[in-house]
């Protein structure tokens, strides 16, 4: 497996990843993947801009992803949101750490002092490994997603680098 920056060569295998971990209906706000021209876009302008945003790849397929994103009001830049996902076949093997440890690292070189994330409540091995790299809990939201018209509380956490 390498983590590396997302290239666009990584595009199509991107998608595809997204969408099979969106279509799971558990991890992602969404529920599919926005169509390929947007993903296109969106990797474009990552890459132009140097964005943290990786892929672990296995035989040159995205098997997952990982990023930090800061906000873009001035006061707030120093804040990056998280979003990250594996597919499934790759769940449990260290993939989620080892992106998130090289995002962390790109996001302070960057001067990101805080990233923050949301997930859902009851996801409970992504949980355990943000609190392994020093997330902490700062709020629950009761009803906060829906999925299949069944609501979930999610979890808002941060990292904030002294």
């Amino acid at each position: 497996m390498l983590v590396t920056q997302i290239r666009l060569e990584h595009v199509e295998s991107f998608h595809e990843c997204l969408d099979t971990v969106a279509k799971e209906n558990r991890f992602l706000a969404q529920t599919e993947a926005l169509p390929l021209e947007i993903i296109t876009s969106f990797v474009k302008d990552s890459i132009e801009n140097d964005a943290i945003q990786y892929v672990a790849l296995v035989n040159n397929q995205v098997v997952g992803w990982a990023d930090i994103f800061p906000h873009w009001a001035s006061t707030l830049a120093h804040r990056g949101n998280l979003g990250m996902g594996v597919h499934p076949a790759y769940r449990g093997q260290g993939i989620g750490e080892q992106r998130l440890r090289t995002c962390l690292k790109k996001a302070r070189s960057k001067g990101i002092s805080r990233i923050e994330l949301e997930t859902r409540a009851d996801n409970f091995p992504s949980i355990n490994l943000y609190k392994k790299l020093g997330f902490v809990t700062e709020v629950t939201k009761k009803n906060a997603m829906k999925f299949n018209e069944t609501f979930f509380d999610s979890i808002q956490m941060s990292l904030i680098f002294e």
